[in-house]
């Protein structure tokens, strides 16, 4: 499918969102809400989103110049380029608005403001239209209007890096790229969905917030359940907690590694040390139960290294693979999209280009009727600037006075 056509089913068909966004976080929102029908329309500057001309892991340089994070974040949009700075900018964006459901924005609040797109003014002028935006740090407080990236919102001040470095590194752990964007994505495409119920029930539109400094606070939530409460924060290790020696990870004769995470140890016990040879181990009165276990947990450890020590990761994934137990190989990210799990739930999709070229993409992770939404490809910067004006009634003449003029591109 090509860029901007509608899917012709899913959950928002006939939802339009007028998206005035740039980067990752507020971006792949919107492409969650294309991937569920909706038609999104992102308005970006005359020198297009920045993040088109971001270069990071060589992705994209062998792509035939395809921006492969441009089109996870942009997939199945149209894209319109403006100068809003110009009156006659604001107007086409306002023409939009009028015809839209959703403003979904990442625009920091002093600049909306400056716009006259702030969420006062817009919810007065439209009054059924659903206001969206995704922040660094919340929309009061003194740092409202202070640049926030997941890198820094997100990793660093939300407590993710601090909480996942091991104590023995004089540095915090660098984070991979966008996972704060992402994460807070989903949030605010739930918050998004879950306003356009409540619009439907009551008629009227709604303000939907989501900062990245709070998608660190939930996903840390186990963590900050300790530090409300008055407990301590447990420090990661090289290897992690060892209360339990059959929720560890053990280190194969390869250098690769098995998670164990038998919660219910007992349960598990008798038919894994059977299964890896060890049935002396059932018995003895080191490690009989959870409670011995946990007191002789360094031995327990011990033996466990010893026996994984001897056996490939391969060989390992097939001793265990009848065992009715949670375990996983840690695997890489090329395991990853090779693992037979990820091919057999389409967990990774293809786009296709008009000339041929094909790519791959992670899907989305949501998936109806046990397929996830089709993949399209992202839209060139502009790419639909005519034939959305035309769609609000401006003639050819009109265009080009636009265009003559520096409105568009």
């Amino acid at each position: 499918m090509t860029a901007g056509e509608t899917t012709g089913h899913g959950a928002f068909d006939g939802v339009r969102v007028v998206e005035l966004a740039q980067w990752v976080f507020v971006p792949v929102a919107g492409a969650l809400l294309a991937d569920g029908g909706a038609e999104v329309i992102r308005v970006e500057r005359l020198d297009g989103d920045p993040y088109r001309g971001l270069a990071t892991q060589g992705i994209g340089s062998e792509r035939g110049g395809v921006n492969l994070s441009m089109a996870l974040a942009n997939r199945g949009k149209r894209s319109i380029a403006l100068d809003l700075h110009r009156e006659e900018g604001l107007k086409v964006l306002h023409e939009l608005l009028a015809t839209a459901d959703v403003f979904l924005t990442s625009l920091r609040p002093g600049a909306l403001a400056r716009l006259g797109l702030d969420a006062d003014t817009l919810r007065s002028r439209y009054p059924t239209l659903i206001y969206a935006r995704g922040h660094g740090f919340g929309v009061r407080g003194p740092d409202a209007d202070q640049p926030g990236y997941d890198s820094s919102a997100f990793w660093a001040r939300g407590g993710v890096g601090h909480t996942l470095t091991p104590t023995e590194r004089d540095y915090p752990i660098s984070q991979r790229g966008a996972m704060g964007d992402r994460n807070g994505a989903m949030a605010l495409a739930f918050g998004i969905a879950s306003a356009v119920v409540e619009r439907d029930r009551t008629g009227a539109g709604t303000v939907v917030d989501v900062s990245l400094l709070a998608t660190a606070m939930w996903m840390l939530s186990s963590d900050l359940l300790a530090a409300l409460n008055g407990g301590d924060v447990q420090a990661v290790t090289g290897r992690g907690p060892q209360v339990n020696p059959l929720t560890g990870t053990y280190r194969t004769k390869d250098m690769r590694h098995i998670q164990l995470m038998f919660l219910q140890g007992d349960r598990y016990w008798p038919d894994f040390a059977r299964l890896i040879g060890r049935d002396d181990l059932i018995d003895d009165p080191r490690f009989v139960d959870m409670a011995a276990r946990r007191t002789n947990s360094a031995a327990c450890i011990t033996e466990l290294d010893d026996v994984f020590s001897v056996h490939t990761l391969e060989e390992w994934k097939a001793i265990l693979a009848d065992l009715d137990a949670p375990w996983a190989p840690v695997q890489s990210v090329h395991d990853v999209i090779d693992d037979p799990q990820v091919i057999a739930n389409n967990y990774v999709g293809e786009v296709k280009l008009d000339d041929g070229q094909v790519y791959r993409l992670p899907a989305v992770p949501i998936q109806f009727d046990e397929q996830p939404p089709p993949l399209r490809r992202a839209p060139e910067h502009g790419e639909h600037t005519e034939a959305v004006l035309l769609e609000l009634g401006y003639d050819w003449p009109a265009i080009g006075g636009l265009s003559g003029a520096g409105v568009i591109p």
